[in-house]
């Protein structure tokens, strides 16, 4: 890692919170959805998913948009919520101990394209689990795509945390696990550093040490 650096932007899924979009998938599938690899596909997915992180379509909106894609006007916003919910695991042991550790040595800030429903999910668990109201502790700020207004990559997203919190990009590493993410922030001057399975950030920050 740059010794020069100063702050850290993290991403959530799979580089804090463990997810699976196969479970998704397959939960899909598993109600009788024929049609999952034509709204809901790694390589590129229905335009309703982008809206919904981004905070332009109502969690409702959302649920009707799933009914009309899969073909499956039955569906129950239950059925909907528990499918679109499969996907997320949860926090590895010492991962929240780590974020407390590095927010005494840096500057801190979680940047996550996320949705309301799954927001409202993973508070859910933070209480449950480990009686946290939600992230807000292990962070200097917060920006979740759906309450901004703007996801990752567009730069956007990027330069407004960046203005905010007066950060040079030179001393900011950010930290995710989709390539075309980080290639807005490298181009924007930011460090970057890939999370890719099975490493963790618990190997990255412990190595440095």
């Amino acid at each position: 890692m740059n010794k020069n650096i100063k702050n850290i932007i993290f991403d959530y899924g799979n580089v804090i919170f463990t997810i699976d979009f196969k479970r998704t998938q397959a939960a899909f599938e598993a109600l009788g959805i024929t049609n999952v690899e034509e709204f809901y596909a790694h390589k590129g997915h229905h335009e309703i998913f982008d809206q919904f992180e981004k905070g332009e379509i109502t969690a409702a909106e959302f649920r009707d948009g799933i009914r009309t894609v899969s073909k499956h006007p039955e569906l129950t916003d239950q059925q909907i919520d528990d499918t679109w919910n499969s996907l997320l695991i949860g926090v590895p042991t010492g991962n929240h101990e780590l974020l407390l550790a590095l927010k005494g040595k840096y500057r801190t800030f979680l940047l996550s394209n996320i949705n309301e429903i799954h927001l409202d999910y993973i508070n859910k668990y933070l209480k449950e689990t480990f009686s946290l109201a939600g992230n807000e502790g292990f962070f200097e700020k917060i920006y979740y795509s759906h309450l901004v207004g703007k996801r990752k990559p567009n730069a956007a997203i990027f330069k407004q945390v960046l203005a905010e919190n007066n950060l040079n990009p030179n001393e900011t590493l950010f930290i995710d696990d989709s390539p075309q993410h980080l290639k807005t922030a490298t181009d924007m001057g930011i460090q970057t550093y890939l999370m890719t399975y099975p490493d963790t950030i618990q190997k990255l920050f412990n190595s440095q040490n």
